[in-house]
């Protein structure tokens, strides 16, 4: 079983892609956290482990990752875009 990490950077819309946002700046949101990432990949259908304690290698400040289990039959890319878009539905 392959494990995504996803890291709110990927997500963030006041990151650059230099900085790690991996969707468009119009499918990203301001600072998600990792519990609403972990609850967006839970609506998308998959299986979420929080892990508080880690840092992103291009931020200092520890904001967690969401591991993604179970997403085999989905690219990351894909994967990234589906949860940005339930993230920004959830905040609505």
């Amino acid at each position: 079983m392959v494990e995504n990490v996803i890291w709110p950077a990927y997500l963030d819309a006041t990151k650059s892609r230099a900085e790690g946002r991996r969707v468009p700046l119009d499918e990203a949101v301001d600072d998600p956290s990792v519990d609403e990432i972990a609850e967006a990949v839970q609506q998308v259908g998959y299986d979420a482990v929080i892990e508080r304690e880690t840092t992103y290698s291009r931020e200092f400040d520890p904001r967690g990752r969401v591991l993604v289990k179970g997403a085999d039959d989905a690219s990351k890319n894909d994967l990234v875009k589906a949860i940005a878009a339930y993230v920004a539905i959830l905040r609505d």
